[in-house]
């Protein structure tokens, strides 16, 4: 079984604004970094899509995984198995980004995943990296629209 080691990041100027993640992956002597943008995103949205890209990644089932995150929103849902009760309710009813926590879910149930919580900005080499990839990416141009957002203010709006 392949270990493997993530450290992820989201970033969003103006929550809601333009926004980003960052990721760092670590399996042995490999290292890889993925970032991607978004013109209009929440910086939650970005925590979570970080955490999906990094186990999205991953290119066989079954590794051992361990993410480090400094979004209490996104370990403690995982950790204390929030996500799990959320997603035996219809289409994550009442909560926030279901179209992302069942992406989560599909890619976090190829593997087997710990998530730790790391306090952000503390001198974590690997945590600022990830940090400085998520500002950058949401500072990008001709960024794409974060379509699951756009959809999720659209459908509120018709509640009204």
């Amino acid at each position: 079984m392949a270990k493997v080691v993530i450290y992820t990041d989201g970033s969003s100027c103006g929550n809601p604004g333009p926004g980003g993640y960052g990721v760092v992956l670590i399996s042995g002597v490999h290292r890889k970094e993925l970032s991607q943008g978004y013109a209009l995103t929440t910086n939650n949205r970005m925590e979570l899509m970080a955490a999906i890209a990094g186990l999205e990644a991953l290119k066989t089932d079954g590794c051992e995984v361990t993410v480090y995150s400094d979004s209490k929103y996104v370990v403690d849902a995982v950790e204390k198995r929030w996500v799990f009760a959320w997603a035996a309710t219809p289409n994550f009813k009442g909560k926030k980004n279901p179209d992302l926590w069942l992406r989560f879910l599909r890619a976090y149930r190829r593997h087997t995943v710990r998530f730790v919580w790391i306090k952000g900005h503390d001198n974590n080499p690997n945590n600022e990296r990830c940090d400085q990839l998520a500002v950058a990416a949401g500072k990008g141009s001709n960024l794409p629209a974060d379509h699951g957002y756009v959809q999720e203010v659209a459908s509120q709006r018709a509640q009204l």
